[in-house]
Protein backbone atom coordinates (compact mmCIF):
# COMPACT_ATOMS: atom_id res chain seq x y z
CA UNK A 1 0.00 0.00 0.00
CA UNK A 2 1.34 3.43 -0.99
CA UNK A 3 -0.09 6.14 1.25
CA UNK A 4 0.39 9.90 1.27
CA UNK A 5 -0.49 11.87 4.36
CA UNK A 6 -1.55 15.33 3.22
CA UNK A 7 -1.81 18.48 5.32
CA UNK A 8 -3.78 21.23 3.51
CA UNK A 9 -2.64 24.81 3.18
CA UNK A 10 -2.88 27.01 6.25
CA UNK A 11 -3.90 30.42 4.90
CA UNK A 12 -2.08 33.64 5.66
CA UNK A 13 -3.38 34.41 9.15
CA UNK A 14 -2.25 35.86 12.47
CA UNK A 15 -0.81 32.54 13.67
CA UNK A 16 0.78 31.48 10.38
CA UNK A 17 3.69 33.91 11.01
CA UNK A 18 4.29 33.61 7.28
CA UNK A 19 5.83 37.06 6.84
CA UNK A 20 8.02 36.65 9.93
CA UNK A 21 9.25 33.23 8.78
CA UNK A 22 10.68 34.83 5.65
CA UNK A 23 13.38 36.44 7.80
CA UNK A 24 14.69 33.04 8.93
CA UNK A 25 13.94 31.32 5.60
CA UNK A 26 11.46 28.86 7.08
CA UNK A 27 8.28 27.81 5.32
CA UNK A 28 5.98 26.95 8.21
CA UNK A 29 5.81 27.45 11.95
CA UNK A 30 5.36 23.77 12.82
CA UNK A 31 4.64 20.36 11.22
CA UNK A 32 1.27 18.52 11.30
CA UNK A 33 1.56 16.63 14.59
CA UNK A 34 -1.72 14.79 14.07
CA UNK A 35 -0.64 13.22 10.77
CA UNK A 36 2.78 12.32 12.15
CA UNK A 37 1.04 10.51 14.99
CA UNK A 38 -1.31 8.79 12.53
CA UNK A 39 1.74 7.66 10.54
CA UNK A 40 3.04 5.81 13.58
CA UNK A 41 -0.30 3.96 13.86
CA UNK A 42 -0.39 2.67 10.29
CA UNK A 43 0.80 -0.83 9.29
CA UNK A 44 4.59 -1.02 9.17
CA UNK A 45 4.56 -2.65 5.74
CA UNK A 46 2.88 0.36 4.13
CA UNK A 47 4.94 2.88 2.19
CA UNK A 48 4.21 6.29 3.68
CA UNK A 49 5.00 9.84 2.58
CA UNK A 50 4.06 13.11 4.23
CA UNK A 51 3.08 16.04 2.02
CA UNK A 52 2.66 19.24 4.02
CA UNK A 53 1.57 21.64 1.28
CA UNK A 54 2.68 24.52 3.50
CA UNK A 55 6.28 23.53 2.81
CA UNK A 56 6.14 21.54 -0.44
CA UNK A 57 3.91 21.08 -3.46
CA UNK A 58 1.61 18.12 -3.96
CA UNK A 59 2.79 16.91 -7.36
CA UNK A 60 1.29 14.74 -10.06
CA UNK A 61 4.10 12.28 -9.35
CA UNK A 62 2.95 11.99 -5.73
CA UNK A 63 -0.63 11.43 -6.84
CA UNK A 64 0.30 8.79 -9.41
CA UNK A 65 2.28 6.94 -6.73
CA UNK A 66 -0.43 6.82 -4.08
CA UNK A 67 -3.17 4.28 -3.50
CA UNK A 68 -4.65 6.12 -0.51
CA UNK A 69 -4.50 9.70 0.75
CA UNK A 70 -5.03 10.46 4.43
CA UNK A 71 -6.02 14.10 4.99
CA UNK A 72 -6.33 15.94 8.30
CA UNK A 73 -7.50 19.54 8.58
CA UNK A 74 -8.88 22.30 10.75
CA UNK A 75 -11.75 24.58 9.80
CA UNK A 76 -9.45 27.32 8.53
CA UNK A 77 -8.05 24.83 5.98
CA UNK A 78 -11.47 24.08 4.47
CA UNK A 79 -10.88 25.54 1.00
CA UNK A 80 -7.50 23.85 0.57
CA UNK A 81 -8.94 20.52 1.78
CA UNK A 82 -11.66 20.62 -0.89
CA UNK A 83 -9.08 21.35 -3.59
CA UNK A 84 -6.76 18.54 -2.51
CA UNK A 85 -9.56 16.00 -2.24
CA UNK A 86 -10.70 16.84 -5.77
CA UNK A 87 -7.12 16.41 -7.00
CA UNK A 88 -6.89 12.99 -5.37
CA UNK A 89 -10.15 11.82 -6.90
CA UNK A 90 -8.98 12.88 -10.38
CA UNK A 91 -6.18 10.32 -9.97
CA UNK A 92 -8.50 7.63 -8.60
CA UNK A 93 -7.01 7.75 -5.11
CA UNK A 94 -9.06 6.59 -2.15
CA UNK A 95 -9.39 9.46 0.34
CA UNK A 96 -9.48 9.01 4.12
CA UNK A 97 -10.20 12.16 6.14
CA UNK A 98 -10.16 13.14 9.81
CA UNK A 99 -9.58 16.09 12.11
CA UNK A 100 -11.73 18.93 13.48
CA UNK A 101 -12.91 20.15 10.06
CA UNK A 102 -14.51 16.84 9.15
CA UNK A 103 -16.06 16.04 12.54
CA UNK A 104 -18.74 18.68 11.99
CA UNK A 105 -18.70 19.07 8.20
CA UNK A 106 -18.23 15.57 6.80
CA UNK A 107 -21.54 15.74 4.95
CA UNK A 108 -20.09 18.55 2.79
CA UNK A 109 -17.26 16.34 1.53
CA UNK A 110 -18.98 13.95 -0.87
CA UNK A 111 -15.71 12.83 -2.50
CA UNK A 112 -14.20 11.41 0.68
CA UNK A 113 -14.30 7.60 0.80
CA UNK A 114 -13.79 7.11 4.53
CA UNK A 115 -14.03 9.40 7.56
CA UNK A 116 -11.98 8.60 10.68
CA UNK A 117 -13.61 10.96 13.16
CA UNK A 118 -13.11 11.86 16.83
CA UNK A 119 -9.98 10.38 18.43
CA UNK A 120 -7.98 8.26 15.99
CA UNK A 121 -6.53 6.04 18.71
CA UNK A 122 -10.05 4.56 18.91
CA UNK A 123 -11.50 4.89 15.40
CA UNK A 124 -8.44 4.30 13.18
CA UNK A 125 -7.80 0.69 14.34
CA UNK A 126 -11.44 -0.15 13.53
CA UNK A 127 -11.01 1.20 10.00
CA UNK A 128 -7.70 -0.61 9.48
CA UNK A 129 -9.22 -3.89 10.65
CA UNK A 130 -12.17 -3.54 8.27
CA UNK A 131 -9.94 -2.39 5.42
CA UNK A 132 -7.85 -5.53 5.75
CA UNK A 133 -11.04 -7.57 5.55
CA UNK A 134 -12.31 -5.57 2.52
CA UNK A 135 -15.31 -4.35 4.49
CA UNK A 136 -14.38 -0.78 5.37
CA UNK A 137 -17.32 1.50 6.18
CA UNK A 138 -17.56 5.17 5.20
CA UNK A 139 -17.80 6.71 8.67
CA UNK A 140 -16.05 5.74 11.89
CA UNK A 141 -17.11 7.69 14.97
CA UNK A 142 -16.84 7.28 18.72
CA UNK A 143 -17.91 9.10 21.86
CA UNK A 144 -15.10 7.45 23.83
CA UNK A 145 -11.95 9.27 24.84
CA UNK A 146 -8.58 7.63 24.28
CA UNK A 147 -6.02 6.65 26.89
CA UNK A 148 -3.02 8.74 25.82
CA UNK A 149 -0.64 6.08 27.13
CA UNK A 150 -1.41 4.21 23.90
CA UNK A 151 -0.74 7.18 21.64
CA UNK A 152 2.45 6.39 19.70
CA UNK A 153 5.46 8.66 19.36
CA UNK A 154 5.10 10.70 16.14
CA UNK A 155 7.04 9.45 13.12
CA UNK A 156 9.58 12.29 12.91
CA UNK A 157 11.56 10.72 10.08
CA UNK A 158 8.81 11.85 7.66
CA UNK A 159 9.61 15.52 8.35
CA UNK A 160 12.26 17.80 6.92
CA UNK A 161 12.86 19.74 10.13
CA UNK A 162 14.82 22.47 8.36
CA UNK A 163 11.56 23.76 6.86
CA UNK A 164 9.99 24.56 10.25
CA UNK A 165 10.53 27.19 12.94
CA UNK A 166 9.43 24.93 15.80
CA UNK A 167 8.32 21.40 16.58
CA UNK A 168 5.29 20.33 18.60
CA UNK A 169 4.28 17.67 21.11
CA UNK A 170 1.14 16.88 23.08
CA UNK A 171 1.01 16.10 26.78
CA UNK A 172 -2.72 16.31 27.51
CA UNK A 173 -6.20 16.59 26.02
CA UNK A 174 -9.27 18.12 27.59
CA UNK A 175 -9.94 21.20 29.70
CA UNK A 176 -11.64 21.54 33.11
CA UNK A 177 -13.41 24.73 32.02
CA UNK A 178 -16.42 25.14 29.76
CA UNK A 179 -16.19 28.41 27.87
CA UNK A 180 -19.31 29.05 25.82
CA UNK A 181 -17.53 29.62 22.49
CA UNK A 182 -14.87 26.89 22.74
CA UNK A 183 -15.28 23.42 21.23
CA UNK A 184 -12.36 21.82 23.08
CA UNK A 185 -14.53 20.16 25.70
CA UNK A 186 -16.88 18.88 22.98
CA UNK A 187 -13.90 17.35 21.18
CA UNK A 188 -11.81 16.16 24.13
CA UNK A 189 -13.93 16.34 27.30
CA UNK A 190 -13.71 18.17 30.62
CA UNK A 191 -11.34 15.85 32.43
CA UNK A 192 -7.74 16.43 31.30
CA UNK A 193 -6.15 13.20 30.13
CA UNK A 194 -2.38 13.12 30.34
CA UNK A 195 0.55 11.05 29.18
CA UNK A 196 2.80 9.60 31.83
CA UNK A 197 5.97 11.52 32.56
CA UNK A 198 8.04 8.59 31.28
CA UNK A 199 6.16 8.56 28.00
CA UNK A 200 6.48 12.33 27.59
CA UNK A 201 10.22 12.25 28.19
CA UNK A 202 10.58 9.38 25.70
CA UNK A 203 8.71 11.47 23.13
CA UNK A 204 10.99 14.45 23.73
CA UNK A 205 14.02 12.16 23.50
CA UNK A 206 12.78 10.95 20.14
CA UNK A 207 12.43 14.51 18.90
CA UNK A 208 15.82 15.60 20.25
CA UNK A 209 17.59 12.52 18.87
CA UNK A 210 15.98 13.17 15.49
CA UNK A 211 18.01 16.37 15.41
CA UNK A 212 15.68 19.04 16.78
CA UNK A 213 17.36 21.39 19.28
CA UNK A 214 15.07 24.42 19.16
CA UNK A 215 11.63 25.64 20.21
CA UNK A 216 8.98 23.05 21.11
CA UNK A 217 5.30 23.89 21.41
CA UNK A 218 3.11 21.82 23.75
CA UNK A 219 -0.15 21.95 21.77
CA UNK A 220 -2.33 21.21 24.82
CA UNK A 221 -5.36 23.50 24.94
CA UNK A 222 -4.77 23.95 28.65
CA UNK A 223 -1.38 22.64 29.75
CA UNK A 224 -2.17 23.26 33.44
CA UNK A 225 -5.42 21.27 33.48
CA UNK A 226 -3.91 18.87 36.02
CA UNK A 227 -1.64 21.11 38.10
CA UNK A 228 -0.87 18.50 40.76
CA UNK A 229 0.74 16.00 38.38
CA UNK A 230 2.39 18.80 36.47
CA UNK A 231 4.11 20.19 39.57
CA UNK A 232 4.96 16.87 41.18
CA UNK A 233 6.00 14.84 38.13
CA UNK A 234 6.33 16.35 34.66
CA UNK A 235 7.95 19.72 35.37
CA UNK A 236 10.63 18.31 37.71
CA UNK A 237 11.38 15.69 35.04
CA UNK A 238 11.63 18.37 32.34
CA UNK A 239 14.04 20.35 34.51
CA UNK A 240 16.29 17.29 34.75
CA UNK A 241 15.88 16.44 31.06
CA UNK A 242 16.89 19.91 29.94
CA UNK A 243 20.10 20.07 31.99
CA UNK A 244 22.27 18.72 29.17
CA UNK A 245 20.13 20.03 26.30
CA UNK A 246 21.11 23.27 24.60
CA UNK A 247 18.69 25.33 22.53
CA UNK A 248 15.47 23.80 23.84
CA UNK A 249 12.73 26.22 24.90
CA UNK A 250 9.05 25.43 25.43
CA UNK A 251 5.80 27.31 24.94
CA UNK A 252 2.19 26.30 25.42
CA UNK A 253 -1.39 27.37 26.20
CA UNK A 254 -2.68 27.89 29.73
CA UNK A 255 -5.56 29.54 31.57
CA UNK A 256 -5.14 32.78 33.53
CA UNK A 257 -5.41 31.00 36.88
CA UNK A 258 -1.75 30.06 36.46
CA UNK A 259 -1.12 33.51 37.96
CA UNK A 260 -2.53 32.22 41.27
CA UNK A 261 0.26 29.67 41.65
CA UNK A 262 3.75 31.09 42.15
CA UNK A 263 5.27 27.62 42.48
CA UNK A 264 3.81 26.50 39.16
CA UNK A 265 5.10 29.58 37.35
CA UNK A 266 8.58 29.12 38.82
CA UNK A 267 8.67 25.45 37.86
CA UNK A 268 7.58 26.19 34.30
CA UNK A 269 10.30 28.80 33.89
CA UNK A 270 12.89 26.43 35.38
CA UNK A 271 11.72 23.73 32.95
CA UNK A 272 12.33 26.04 29.98
CA UNK A 273 8.93 27.55 29.25
CA UNK A 274 9.24 31.09 27.92
CA UNK A 275 5.82 31.83 26.34
CA UNK A 276 2.21 31.03 27.24
CA UNK A 277 -0.90 31.78 25.23
CA UNK A 278 -3.85 32.81 27.44
CA UNK A 279 -7.43 33.42 26.40
CA UNK A 280 -8.16 36.69 28.16
CA UNK A 281 -11.05 37.44 25.76
CA UNK A 282 -12.36 40.67 27.29
CA UNK A 283 -12.04 43.08 30.20
CA UNK A 284 -15.84 43.34 30.53
CA UNK A 285 -17.13 41.14 33.36
CA UNK A 286 -20.65 41.00 31.88
CA UNK A 287 -19.22 39.54 28.69
CA UNK A 288 -17.13 37.07 30.70
CA UNK A 289 -20.31 35.91 32.46
CA UNK A 290 -22.06 35.73 29.08
CA UNK A 291 -19.43 33.35 27.67
CA UNK A 292 -19.06 31.36 30.92
CA UNK A 293 -15.41 32.35 31.34
CA UNK A 294 -15.74 32.13 35.11
CA UNK A 295 -12.07 31.64 35.90
CA UNK A 296 -11.33 35.09 34.42
CA UNK A 297 -13.84 36.79 36.73
CA UNK A 298 -13.13 38.68 39.96
CA UNK A 299 -9.42 39.08 39.36
CA UNK A 300 -7.02 41.84 38.37
CA UNK A 301 -6.28 40.65 34.84
CA UNK A 302 -3.76 43.41 34.24
CA UNK A 303 -1.76 42.55 37.34
CA UNK A 304 -2.00 38.83 36.51
CA UNK A 305 -0.37 39.43 33.12
CA UNK A 306 2.35 41.61 34.60
CA UNK A 307 3.02 38.98 37.25
CA UNK A 308 3.57 36.39 34.53
CA UNK A 309 5.91 38.72 32.68
CA UNK A 310 7.89 39.39 35.84
CA UNK A 311 8.16 35.64 36.41
CA UNK A 312 9.73 35.06 32.99
CA UNK A 313 6.66 33.90 31.05
CA UNK A 314 5.75 36.04 28.06
CA UNK A 315 1.96 36.23 27.66
CA UNK A 316 0.46 35.92 24.20
CA UNK A 317 -3.16 36.98 24.54
CA UNK A 318 -6.39 36.06 22.81
CA UNK A 319 -9.20 38.65 22.79
CA UNK A 320 -12.75 38.57 21.43
CA UNK A 321 -15.15 41.35 20.46
CA UNK A 322 -18.77 41.00 19.43
CA UNK A 323 -20.33 39.68 22.63
CA UNK A 324 -23.93 40.73 23.24
CA UNK A 325 -22.83 43.00 26.10
CA UNK A 326 -20.19 44.79 24.02
CA UNK A 327 -20.57 48.45 23.10
CA UNK A 328 -18.35 50.76 21.01
CA UNK A 329 -16.54 51.61 24.28
CA UNK A 330 -15.41 47.97 24.55
CA UNK A 331 -12.84 48.39 21.79
CA UNK A 332 -11.06 51.26 23.52
CA UNK A 333 -11.01 49.33 26.82
CA UNK A 334 -9.41 46.33 25.14
CA UNK A 335 -6.87 48.54 23.40
CA UNK A 336 -5.95 50.20 26.70
CA UNK A 337 -5.59 46.84 28.43
CA UNK A 338 -3.32 45.42 25.73
CA UNK A 339 -1.10 48.50 25.69
CA UNK A 340 -0.83 48.74 29.48
CA UNK A 341 -0.19 45.01 29.93
CA UNK A 342 2.54 44.87 27.30
CA UNK A 343 1.00 41.86 25.54
CA UNK A 344 2.95 42.20 22.30
CA UNK A 345 1.32 39.26 20.53
CA UNK A 346 -2.34 40.17 20.97
CA UNK A 347 -4.78 38.28 18.76
CA UNK A 348 -8.15 40.03 18.60
CA UNK A 349 -11.00 38.36 16.71
CA UNK A 350 -14.72 38.81 16.26
CA UNK A 351 -16.80 36.21 18.11
CA UNK A 352 -17.51 33.08 16.06
CA UNK A 353 -19.57 30.06 17.08
CA UNK A 354 -17.92 26.73 16.26
CA UNK A 355 -20.27 23.76 15.79
CA UNK A 356 -20.40 21.62 18.91
CA UNK A 357 -20.23 24.53 21.32
CA UNK A 358 -22.89 25.76 23.72
CA UNK A 359 -22.75 29.09 21.92
CA UNK A 360 -23.56 27.46 18.58
CA UNK A 361 -26.46 25.52 20.05
CA UNK A 362 -27.84 28.57 21.84
CA UNK A 363 -27.57 30.79 18.78
CA UNK A 364 -29.07 28.09 16.54
CA UNK A 365 -32.15 27.89 18.76
CA UNK A 366 -32.61 31.66 18.53
CA UNK A 367 -32.01 31.76 14.77
CA UNK A 368 -28.75 33.68 15.07
CA UNK A 369 -26.39 31.40 13.12
CA UNK A 370 -25.83 33.04 9.76
CA UNK A 371 -23.46 30.60 8.00
CA UNK A 372 -20.48 28.33 8.65
CA UNK A 373 -17.58 29.96 10.47
CA UNK A 374 -14.33 30.68 8.64
CA UNK A 375 -12.06 29.38 11.37
CA UNK A 376 -9.77 32.37 10.89
CA UNK A 377 -9.51 34.34 14.13
CA UNK A 378 -8.63 37.67 12.55
CA UNK A 379 -10.34 37.85 9.17
CA UNK A 380 -13.03 40.15 10.56
CA UNK A 381 -15.85 37.69 9.92
CA UNK A 382 -18.49 36.15 12.15
CA UNK A 383 -21.10 33.48 11.59
CA UNK A 384 -23.44 35.11 14.12
CA UNK A 385 -26.21 37.65 13.90
CA UNK A 386 -24.71 40.07 16.41
CA UNK A 387 -26.55 42.37 18.81
CA UNK A 388 -24.28 45.25 17.82
CA UNK A 389 -24.93 46.53 14.30
CA UNK A 390 -22.56 44.40 12.20
CA UNK A 391 -21.25 47.39 10.22
CA UNK A 392 -20.41 49.23 13.44
CA UNK A 393 -18.82 46.06 14.84
CA UNK A 394 -16.59 45.59 11.81
CA UNK A 395 -15.67 49.27 11.61
CA UNK A 396 -14.69 49.35 15.29
CA UNK A 397 -12.82 46.06 14.91
CA UNK A 398 -10.84 47.35 11.94
CA UNK A 399 -9.99 50.50 13.84
CA UNK A 400 -8.83 48.49 16.85
CA UNK A 401 -6.47 46.27 14.84
CA UNK A 402 -5.07 49.15 12.82
CA UNK A 403 -4.42 51.06 16.04
CA UNK A 404 -2.91 48.08 17.89
CA UNK A 405 -0.50 47.24 15.09
CA UNK A 406 0.39 50.72 13.92
CA UNK A 407 4.18 51.08 14.31
CA UNK A 408 3.84 53.74 17.00
CA UNK A 409 1.55 51.72 19.28
CA UNK A 410 3.15 48.36 18.56
CA UNK A 411 6.71 49.46 19.34
CA UNK A 412 5.46 51.28 22.44
CA UNK A 413 3.93 48.00 23.59
CA UNK A 414 7.17 46.12 22.96
CA UNK A 415 9.03 48.61 25.15
CA UNK A 416 6.40 48.24 27.90
CA UNK A 417 6.89 44.48 27.81
CA UNK A 418 10.69 44.61 27.85
CA UNK A 419 10.67 46.97 30.83
CA UNK A 420 8.61 44.46 32.83
CA UNK A 421 9.89 41.12 31.53
CA UNK A 422 12.36 38.99 33.44
CA UNK A 423 14.38 37.35 30.69
CA UNK A 424 15.03 33.69 31.57
CA UNK A 425 18.46 32.19 31.05
CA UNK A 426 18.61 29.88 28.04
CA UNK A 427 21.59 27.78 26.94
CA UNK A 428 21.57 28.29 23.19
CA UNK A 429 23.13 25.76 20.84
CA UNK A 430 25.68 28.13 19.30
CA UNK A 431 26.50 26.04 16.24
CA UNK A 432 27.19 27.37 12.76
CA UNK A 433 23.59 26.94 11.58
CA UNK A 434 22.12 28.75 14.60
CA UNK A 435 24.56 31.66 14.34
CA UNK A 436 24.16 32.01 10.58
CA UNK A 437 20.37 31.77 10.66
CA UNK A 438 19.99 34.40 13.37
CA UNK A 439 22.64 36.72 11.94
CA UNK A 440 20.97 36.69 8.52
CA UNK A 441 17.55 37.33 10.10
CA UNK A 442 19.06 40.30 11.96
CA UNK A 443 20.58 41.72 8.77
CA UNK A 444 17.32 41.26 6.88
CA UNK A 445 15.49 43.10 9.65
CA UNK A 446 17.88 46.05 9.28
CA UNK A 447 17.37 46.16 5.53
CA UNK A 448 13.61 45.51 5.44
CA UNK A 449 12.52 47.31 8.60
CA UNK A 450 15.32 49.74 9.32
CA UNK A 451 15.87 51.07 5.79
CA UNK A 452 13.04 50.25 3.39
CA UNK A 453 10.09 50.68 5.73
CA UNK A 454 7.75 53.37 7.01
CA UNK A 455 8.40 52.09 10.53
CA UNK A 456 12.17 52.60 10.37
CA UNK A 457 12.14 55.45 12.91
CA UNK A 458 10.42 53.22 15.50
CA UNK A 459 12.69 50.28 14.62
CA UNK A 460 15.85 52.29 15.32
CA UNK A 461 14.43 53.84 18.49
CA UNK A 462 13.76 50.38 19.91
CA UNK A 463 17.09 49.13 18.55
CA UNK A 464 19.17 51.69 20.48
CA UNK A 465 16.90 51.84 23.55
CA UNK A 466 17.30 48.08 24.01
CA UNK A 467 21.06 48.20 23.45
CA UNK A 468 21.50 50.79 26.18
CA UNK A 469 18.79 49.80 28.66
CA UNK A 470 18.06 46.07 28.13
CA UNK A 471 21.04 44.62 26.23
CA UNK A 472 20.22 41.02 27.19
CA UNK A 473 16.81 41.49 25.54
CA UNK A 474 18.22 42.77 22.26
CA UNK A 475 17.48 39.55 20.33
CA UNK A 476 13.95 39.57 21.75
CA UNK A 477 13.45 43.17 20.58
CA UNK A 478 14.54 42.32 17.03
CA UNK A 479 12.27 39.27 17.05
CA UNK A 480 9.32 41.44 18.07
CA UNK A 481 10.16 43.91 15.31
CA UNK A 482 9.93 41.05 12.82
CA UNK A 483 6.66 39.82 14.36
CA UNK A 484 5.24 43.33 14.04
CA UNK A 485 5.99 43.29 10.33
CA UNK A 486 3.95 40.08 10.00
CA UNK A 487 1.05 41.42 12.05
CA UNK A 488 0.86 44.58 9.95
CA UNK A 489 0.82 42.48 6.78
CA UNK A 490 -2.12 40.54 8.19
CA UNK A 491 -3.93 43.78 9.00
CA UNK A 492 -3.36 44.96 5.43
CA UNK A 493 -4.80 41.69 4.16
CA UNK A 494 -7.90 41.58 6.34
CA UNK A 495 -8.54 45.03 7.71
CA UNK A 496 -9.83 47.87 5.53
Amino acid sequence: MNVILIYPEFPDTFWSFKHALEFIRKKSSSPPLGLLTIAAMLPKEWNIRLIDVNVQKLTRKDLRWADYAFISAMTVQRYSAHTIIDQCKEFGIKVVAGGPLFIYEYEDFKNVDHFILNEAEITLPLFLRDLEQHSAERIYQSTEFADLEYTPIPDWKLVNMKQYASMNVQYSRGCPFNCDFCNITALFGHKPRIKSTEKMIAELDGLYNAGWHGSIFFVDDNFIGNKKVLKEELLPALIQWKKDKKGIVFNTEVSINIADDQELMALMVAAGFTKVFIGIETTDENSLVECNKKHNLNRDLLENVKLLHRSGLQVQGGFIVGFDHDTPLTFQKIFNFIQQSGIVTAMVGILQAPPGTKLFDRMSRSGRIDHMMSGDNVDGSTNLVTKMDVDILKTEYSGLLNHLYSPEQYYRRVKTFLQEYKLPKVKWNMNFQFITENLMAFLRSIIKLGIFSKERLYYWKLFFWTLFHKPRSFAQAITFSIYGYHFRKICELHVV
